[in-house]
């Protein structure tokens, strides 16, 4: 087995020990994206100074230095900055924009030895559930290429799955790390606000809840990039005890396979030893996910709404209308929208001071038709545009870290996902949990 394939872990002890260079390691990913991402269009720009970028590391690993990534290839999401490469945010409007400078998360993953081998698609400013762009076409999962890998990171999350890197960074400011691990069967890490800084970066439709994530075939992967960028050192873990809710409080019907899905996960962690008690989360009114979305819109109309109204064609039409959307909202509007965004805040710090961690679906269904920008139906009933991201966007704008598991698949074979919701600042407590619940989910079918 190619050490790409294995443990993170196991790929830096081999680089340290000499029974495989950077170079090669580098060079075996490249030829794997050559063959591979043609299929699922899962990344959008090779950077072309990668093999010489992993002689580098060697060279600083026969100084002495120490570092715990040492030749790791990894993929960077297309809103991330990495200087020298084109970060085009999947827009035309961005398609000859060059990063000038390394995000900080790019900077510490260098720092660590890893080796950015390129950049991974994600949807038009990364606000879509789904990738597709004008700009790089359309983005398909490795499970089955008729499908979505969701979005916005798309692209970080099909190559993982498609192992032609073994970590990649996305962002999410709505759940765009969490679903897409969902939908190809990986471990994505949402951590804490502000715990790994965010930029430098382009301009943000909605500042204070994006977040960098990282992105990886299993949480022992995402501890160890989580320790490089973040310095977040591992722990014992906490009592095995979680608060579930199949709808996260919302009311969101779930498709038949994913209620399934959950009872039976839960059902095999009580039968392991986990304590598990029915969360109650009270959302103020009728409160949704998507209650938040005019910030969105209206974010995406101030940065660019001269622009779209002079240039549409370089849009995608579906930030169009979010544009649009946006621009018809007066001040009283976003007002509303930014105190939902409080009560969310408040409401989800204060289920999670009652019951520490809160388990749901990641997803109320799995991964639908690549081409389509959502589901139209889940649980048998008509969806809307957002409501496969029902239980996400509540953790951005609490601030708090949250996690997917791989937890099986449907009766189709696709992916889902276990949401994983912890207090601020939990976040190596929260890691630690999931894996020592990993294992427990692994025969799951």
């Amino acid at each position: 087995m190619s050490p790409l394939d294995g443990p993170i872990s196991q790929l830096v002890a081999a680089v340290q020990t000499g029974a495989v260079t950077p170079k090669a390691l580098v060079a075996e990913a490249l030829a794997r994206a050559e063959a591979r991402n043609p299929a699922i269009n899962a990344i959008c720009q090779i950077n072309p100074h990668a093999l010489t970028e992993a002689e580098n590391v060697s060279k600083r690993l026969q100084t002495g230095e120490t570092l715990p990534l040492a030749g790791v290839p990894v993929l960077i999401k297309d809103n991330i900055w990495v200087a020298g490469l084109r970060c085009a945010q999947g827009s035309k409007l961005f398609a000859d924009f060059i990063a000038p400078q390394d995000a900080e998360a790019v900077t510490r993953l260098r720092v660590a030895g890893a080796v950015i081998i390129g950049i991974s698609t994600c949807s038009e400013f990364a606000c879509k559930g789904a990738t597709n762009s004008p700009l790089q076409g359309i983005t398909r999962n490795p499970v089955n290429p008729d499908l979505t890998p969701g979005g916005s990171s798309g692209g970080s999350v099909a190559a993982v799955a498609a192992g032609i890197v073994p970590l990649a960074l996305g962002t999410d400011a709505g759940g765009s790390s969490r679903r897409p691990p969902a939908h190809t069967g990986l471990c994505g890490f949402k951590p804490t606000q502000d715990l790994i800084p965010y930029g430098p970066c382009h301009d943000e439709p909605v500042w204070g809840i994006s977040v960098i994530c990282p992105i990886a075939r299993r949480m022992e992967d995402i501890s160890l990039a989580m320790q490089s960028l973040a310095g977040l050192e591992p722990v014992p873990a906490p009592m095995l005890e979680i608060a579930a809710s199949s709808d996260f409080g919302t009311g969101q019907a779930l498709d038949r396979d994913v209620a399934a899905n959950f009872d039976k996960v839960l059902g095999v962690l009580e039968g392991a030893g986990v304590s598990v008690t029915q969360a109650q989360i009270d959302w103020p009114g009728t409160i949704k996910g998507h209650s938040i979305l005019p910030l969105q819109c209206a974010g995406l109309a101030d940065l660019y709404g001269d622009i779209w109204r002079e240039t549409p064609e370089l849009f995608d039409p579906a930030i169009a209308g979010q544009i649009e959307t946006g621009l018809s909202f007066t001040g009283v509007d976003v007002a509303g929208a930014h105190q939902i965004s409080h009560q969310m805040r408040e409401t989800l710090r204060a289920a999670l001071d009652r019951y520490g961690v809160i388990a749901t679906p990641t997803t109320p269904c799995a991964a639908w038709p690549a081409a389509q920008d959502a589901p139209t139906r889940i649980g048998g009933t008509p969806a809307g545009p957002r409501d496969h991201a029902a239980f996400t966007p509540q953790i951005n704008h609490a601030g708090v870290p949250a996690l997917s598991l791989p937890c099986g698949t449907d009766g189709d074979g696709r992916p889902l996902g276990l949401q994983l919701i912890a207090r601020a600042g939990h976040d190596a407590e929260l890691i630690a949990l999931a894996r020592r619940l990993e294992p427990l989910l692994k025969e799951i079918a």
